[in-house]
Parts: structure tokens; C-alpha cells; sequence
């Protein structure tokens, strides 16, 4: 085996859309924007992986478009993860969720979302969903 191969995570994330805008959350240990993300779980398709995601990190209640908004890569403690992104289109904001005391929430424009999100790839995403220039 090739030492240099390094296996490849897969994850699902979903942009939340509210009324035209974004909702971001905080990553656990720092101040950089994202959104809902996380592994796909057993027995979850990656779109029900990420809603699920959505409801523990952001307190967020929707339904998932099944079509990918795109994906992107990322590296993290010296492995490759593999982020599929679909857009959730949310019914309900909840007032309290599992890791509001983890997190901040906010919801912004997305030409701000574009702005705010720290991943180049995520931010490219999210611009093209949007058509923002």
C-alpha cells in the first residue's frame, strides 16, 4: 500500500436557507463561520446525515433538496474529508437545540454568507447557489 495514501472521510452539510438568506453557525472550538456539516451516518442517506446535522448544530428544522448544491474537500488532523453540500430549505428556527451553548447562529444575506464563510470552496458554493457575483 502506497504509504503516502491517505483514506478519504465522507461528509454532508447543508447550506440553510430561511426566507432567501443563510443561516451560519460557529465551528465548536473557534469563531470561523461555516455551516451544518458532519459524517454521513449509518443507515442515513449523506441529505439525511446533513439535516440531521443541521437540528444538532443550528437548531434547524427543514427539508433537504436531494440535489448537491456542490462539494468540496478538506484537510483535519492529517486526514482528507470529502463534504457533500445540499440545500436545506428550513421550516423551523428552534429557540433551543444540543449544541447552542457551543456555537453562535446567525442569519445573513448570502452575499455576507459568501463573506463570512472561512473555506474558499464552501465560499465558491454557496456564491454559485446564490448567483452571487
Amino acid at each position: 500500500m502506497d504509504e503516502g495514501f491517505k483514506p478519504l472521510y465522507q461528509q454532508s452539510a447543508v447550506i440553510p436557507v430561511f426566507e432567501g438568506r443563510v443561516v451560519l453557525i460557529t465551528a465548536k472550538k473557534s469563531t470561523r463561520w461555516i455551516i451544518p456539516k458532519g459524517h454521513v451516518e449509518n443507515g442515513f442517506s449523506p441529505a439525511e446525515s446533513a439535516a440531521k446535522e443541521a437540528l444538532e448544530e443550528a437548531g434547524l428544522i427543514g427539508v433537504v433538496h436531494p440535489q448537491q448544491a456542490g462539494q468540496f474537500g478538506y484537510s483535519k488532523f492529517g486526514k482528507q474529508f470529502s463534504v457533500e453540500v445540499y440545500p436545506l430549505y428550513i421550516d423551523t428556527i428552534l429557540d433551543e437545540w444540543d449544541e447552542m451553548h457551543l456555537r453562535q447562529r446567525k442569519l445573513v444575506t448570502p452575499a455576507e454568507a459568501v463573506e463570512m464563510v472561512w473555506h474558499d470552496e464552501l465560499r465558491r458554493i454557496i456564491s454559485d447557489f446564490f448567483a452571487v457575483n
